[in-house]
């Protein structure tokens, strides 16, 4: 799917920062983003893991919550990207892109389709056989969801991304009508591959990432960042 001509060398640097709390990585999100409005910046990519947090797309509605926000079991956020309410908690690989799309496609159709590739070329990596559903946005098995995807492009920069529930604990989900779908479940790659860790999905997504988007993955300290 990846529309590059020839072979590219656009570079892509990898940050795995491990479990980071929601709020740390919205703000380094939101840093990286204003570098790209000041000066060409390298396509970078952010895999993390959160402590259990819900999250609101800035157009959603509180209608989905099973609770009054108060009562939910982590703290709520409301943020930029689209979409309804997500759990994001410890087990689920979060992957925040940000990338100039104009080096790329400036599509949102099309980035949002090679996101959902990316995902299920690493699922059928590891022998599950996962698919899009008409009309929705993330990537399922049957009308299980494993993997939930909210973006926010600016100036075609992008920000958030994909979140790819691995081996977590599914109970936070109870709490909400995930992504305001009511009538499907959410479910984790454990259920096929039980023993499965974040650990050995990472390196999976970052070679697919890489694959699918025609860029040369180098993985950096975030140190380097100098925040």
């Amino acid at each position: 799917m990846n529309q590059n001509h020839g072979e590219s060398t656009l570079r892509c640097d990898i940050y795995e920062l491990g479990v980071m709390p929601f709020t740390e990585a919205w703000t380094l999100q939101k840093t990286l983003v204003q570098r790209h409005r000041e000066h060409p910046q390298p396509d970078r990519l952010l895999l993390v893991e959160h402590p259990g947090v819900y999250t609101l797309g800035q157009g959603s509605t509180l209608d989905h919550l099973k609770l009054p926000a108060e009562e939910l079991p982590y703290p709520l956020f409301r943020i930029e990207r689209g979409g309804e309410v997500t759990h994001h908690c410890p087990g689920q690989l979060v992957g925040y892109p940000i990338l100039n799309l104009k080096r790329h496609q400036p599509d949102l159709h099309w980035y949002l389709r090679q996101l959902e590739e990316v995902l299920i070329q690493t699922l059928a990596q590891f022998g599950v056989s996962a698919g899009r559903q008409a009309g929705l946005t993330g990537v399922w098995v049957g009308n299980t969801k494993l993997a939930a995807i909210g973006i926010k492009v600016s100036r075609w920069v992008t920000m958030h991304g994909f979140a790819l529930n691995v081996c977590p604990d599914l109970a936070g989900f109870e709490a909400i009508v995930p992504c305001g779908i009511a009538d499907k479940s959410v479910g984790s790659l454990a259920q096929f591959c039980p023993g499965i860790t974040v650990e050995s999905v990472r390196p999976v997504v970052v070679t697919r990432f890489a694959q699918v988007f025609g860029v040369k993955p180098v993985i950096q300290n975030v140190a380097q960042l100098g925040l």
